[in-house]
């Protein structure tokens, strides 16, 4: 990659890192806020996306050293609506990951015929980014409905 095309892509993986990074925040404040009888479960799966998200955040930080740049200390946006019935967690949640999704496919866009290290990296990281918004989407569904849920 050329000095540019380099610098582009810092940018991008920066941003993929700010976002993980307001994930593991997100995730940790959303772990604390479930109350009722199916709390447990949900804490639990909460917290793994906390833990998870800190793993993306370590591995985009990692490919901005390689690349030569400088990680971001920022945090990308904590937006909360106050609403915390496990339905408004979870759609906040689905939202988050629409978010890095489109964080990781922007990036690909930006490498592509450039890196193939980074595409790889962009591909993998949005199978993983769509598998959890499906699976938050089936979290949304009511139990015996087939739809997928929609905003």
């Amino acid at each position: 990659m050329d000095a540019t095309q380099n610098k582009v892509a810092i940018d991008a993986l920066n941003r993929i890192m700010e976002l993980e990074l307001a994930g593991v925040v997100k995730y940790t404040h959303y772990a604390l806020m479930v109350y009722g009888y199916n709390r447990i479960p949900i804490v639990s799966w909460m917290k793994g996306n906390a833990d998870e998200s800190l793993v993306h955040a370590h591995k985009a930080g990692e490919l901005v050293t390689l690349l030569g740049g400088h990680p971001s200390l920022k945090i990308g946006p904590l937006l909360e609506t106050e609403q915390h019935d496990i339905g408004e967690i979870l759609r906040e949640s689905l939202e988050h990951e629409k978010t890095a999704l489109a964080a990781y496919y922007d990036l690909l866009k930006k490498v592509e015929g450039h890196s193939v290290h980074l595409e790889e990296y962009a591909r993998e990281m949005i199978v993983i980014e769509e598998l959890h918004q499906d699976e938050v989407n089936k979290m949304l569904r009511r139990p015996g409905e087939m739809a997928a849920f929609c905003d």
